[in-house]
């Protein structure tokens, strides 16, 4: 089994030191997230998706069943959720914003840098489609969701999906790979695409890091408790449940779907509850505090936790 020293030095360690940078940064200095998340959000995102996607190693096989694992993971977090939400007694607006935060991670600005440094490329590959995928459900599903808890209609929420470009690089990615007209690695286009791309990573990472600066958090603390220990309890094993019924054949891409699982929650939410509940509150906790919150703990939490998760996959014990 490799040792927890190495995973942290060398899985773990670098992330929270790229994420630590934008906290600090925005600590230091006033900087606003905005453009450089419109950036990752148009540009650095859709070229890491396509450019590896088309490139990936993953056979077709592996796509289809990473793809509709994903679905089958997300559908099934969400029935969960919704069965504890309501048996805690959650109802309305802290209901929905309970199920936004149990059923996404953060598979894309932690998860995809997480598996490529501990994974390697193909470990990247499975955590870009993954999060594409993911992606879209939070664009969708997500959204769908939110909307209950404010007046906009929820028909109008569901079409702002279609003003990212996430879907399209996916389906021009798959449609690619599909006809196989994609260039070849060492084009000039591809490696633009590849220059691009690589730089959403540690761009991602900062932007969490400058996101988690600007969280309220002290008021809702003692709220985050159980969807903290939802994405890392019982998230994680609805996830090694659909990995095994998938039939995954390479241990790699069964190990980078089990982790992706145990994320902490997603930024997404945050955004959506500022959007459709600002004015809600909850034993004088407002629901953007609420979900906030939820996102600050659950990823400070990630880091001892995600190290041991990493430990055990990589040893294949669980999977």
């Amino acid at each position: 089994m490799e040792s927890v020293t190495k995973v942290i030095a060398t899985s773990i360690l670098p992330i929270f030191l790229i994420i630590g940078s934008g906290f600090l940064l925005s600590h230091w200095k006033e900087i606003d997230s905005g453009p450089l998340n419109t950036l990752s959000l148009f540009i650095l995102n859709p070229a890491l998706i396509v450019h590896s996607i088309t490139l990936t190693e993953l056979e077709a096989d592996a796509l289809v069943r990473v793809s509709l694992g994903v679905c089958l993971f997300v559908t099934a977090v969400l029935l969960a959720s919704w069965v504890l939400g309501r048996a805690l007694g959650k109802r309305d607006s802290l209901l929905y914003s309970f199920l936004l935060i149990a059923t996404f991670g953060n598979t894309g600005a932690l998860g995809i840098p997480l598996a490529d440094f501990a994974f390697g490329d193909l470990g990247r590959q499975t955590a870009v489609l993954f999060a594409a995928v993911h992606g879209v459900l939070v664009f969708t599903i997500g959204l769908a969701i939110a909307s209950n808890s404010g007046a906009q209609s929820r028909m109008g929420s569901l079409k702002r999906v279609f003003r990212y470009p996430l879907v399209y690089a996916v389906l021009l990615a798959i449609a690619a790979r599909t006809v196989d007209i994609a260039p070849q690695a060492d084009s000039a286009a591809m490696e633009t695409l590849g220059l691009v791309g690589d730089s959403a990573i540690p761009v991602m990472l900062v932007i969490l890091g400058i996101q988690l600066s600007e969280t309220e958090y002290r008021s809702a603390l003692s709220m985050t408790i159980t969807p903290t220990l939802f994405r890392f309890l019982l998230s994680p094993c609805i996830g090694l449940i659909v990995a095994l019924g998938m039939g995954f054949q390479n241990a790699t891409v069964a190990q980078v779907f089990v982790l992706l699982t145990a994320m902490p929650v997603a930024v997404a939410p945050v955004i959506f509850s500022v959007e459709f509940a600002s004015d809600t509150s909850v034993g004088g906790v407002t629901i953007p505090e609420y979900v906030s919150a939820t996102v600050f703990v659950s990823t400070l939490v990630s880091m001892p936790v995600l190290t041991i998760f990493v430990t055990l996959l990589k040893s294949g014990a669980v999977i």
